[in-house]
């Protein structure tokens, strides 16, 4: 194992299933496929093995996480390794009572997702009643000692309303706020001419989002991620193929990114098979997009391709067909005409009127 290819963040996602089913979920569409989860004893392995190739932190996330009935032993070993720990979480299902036996287990962080700043709006895109439950998530986790990070993905129906956001994260007592715009992969990409803002939004959101972050510098981090569609360049995803990130999806497969498995002609291993650290070095999956060797033109010569590493795998192929493909995103990719397609259909009249596809099954 290189430097190049240390990992630091283990994305475990503890499972596939959630009470909500959110339209731009980056959940598999075809779940029924993805049915067998790991054990309890398989990720407190993992996590073991995690820690010794170089991890620091975990986020647990899925789906749900809580909906794991182990998630405390997981959170204690974790704990015990000396992981910082990160809950990424709805709020539903969840009694101020088992928060706090988190907390006492070793819990570090706590991010609740909330869908917009108003409870219909929010209600709407998660496809369930929820709204005024996570705000109640959201004052146990402060009320416990927990830093709080509130999580609102971005697209048209909400962009317009950032600046509420702002206040109600400030009402909260949020000590990072994360304004994220849609990546249009998963059921994002099924919903996609239905959630893709129009180019006035963005740039209108951006700029209350920055003066909130001078503003609340000290108090409260406010982060803005503009869409991909949007980008001159795209950005490093998961900060480049199998270098930083190591993701272990709920039924045991090692991935670089939580969408590789969409990939078709890529072969993953299963955690199940050996240690992560062979699973790590030689996983031909793993390894078929790290350093430049694989990069066609123009990425091959561009001075960003140690910057973007080309962008998204898994955006070049549900665009292309092809993963070894440019960044249909980069302005500079022969398929930019791609992206620019898709943002013309989506503003043009009448584009708000598609109706939404859902996350189904839920729990």
């Amino acid at each position: 194992m290189t430097e190049a290819h240390r990992p630091y963040t283990l994305v475990a996602e503890l499972t596939y299933a959630c009470p909500l089913h959110c339209v731009y979920c980056s959940n598999p569409v075809d779940l029924a496929r993805h049915a067998a989860t790991l054990d309890t004893a398989s990720w407190l392995r993992v996590l073991r093995e995690a820690e010794g190739l170089g991890v620091v932190q975990v986020n647990l996330t899925g789906g749900e996480p809580l909906l794991r009935q182990d998630l405390e032993e997981i959170v204690e070993e974790a704990h015990r390794l000396d992981l910082y720990t990160n809950l990424i979480t709805s709020g539903i299902p969840l009694e101020r009572e088992r928060l706090a036996r988190l907390r006492a287990l070793g819990l570090s962080n706590v991010q609740v997702s909330i869908q917009d700043s108003r409870p219909a709006g929010s209600d709407r895109i998660a496809g369930t009643e929820a709204f005024h439950r996570k705000l109640a998530v959201a004052r146990w986790v402060k009320e416990l000692g927990f830093p709080l990070t509130l999580n609102t993905v971005l697209h048209r129906e909400n962009l317009d309303h950032v600046e509420e956001v702002v206040a109600l994260a400030e009402e909260l007592h949020a000590d990072r706020l994360e304004l994220a715009n849609t990546q249009y992969l998963g059921w994002a990409l099924a919903n996609r001419r239905a959630l893709i803002p129009a180019r006035a939004q963005i740039e209108k959101a951006r700029s209350i989002a920055a003066a909130a972050r001078t503003r609340l510098e000290g108090r409260m981090e406010v982060l803005f991620v503009v869409p991909d569609y949007y980008a001159e360049f795209p950005p490093s995803c998961m900060d480049g193929w199998g270098r930083r990130f190591l993701v272990v999806s709920p039924d045991g497969l090692l991935l670089p990114c939580l969408l590789a498995h969409t990939l078709p002609d890529l072969t993953f291993a299963n955690v199940r098979e050996g240690p992560l650290a062979d699973l790590w070095n030689d996983s031909p999956g793993m390894n078929a997009f790290r350093g430049e060797s694989w990069m066609p033109d123009p990425c091959r010569t561009c001075d960003k391709r140690t910057v973007d590493f080309g962008g998204c795998r898994c955006q070049a192929y549900h665009l292309t067909g092809n993963a070894a493909a440019t960044d249909p995103a980069c302005t500079l990719s022969p398929h930019h005409g791609l992206v620019e397609g898709a943002r013309e259909e989506a503003v043009a009249p009448g584009a708000h009127l598609v109706p939404f596809r859902y996350r189904w099954p839920r729990a």
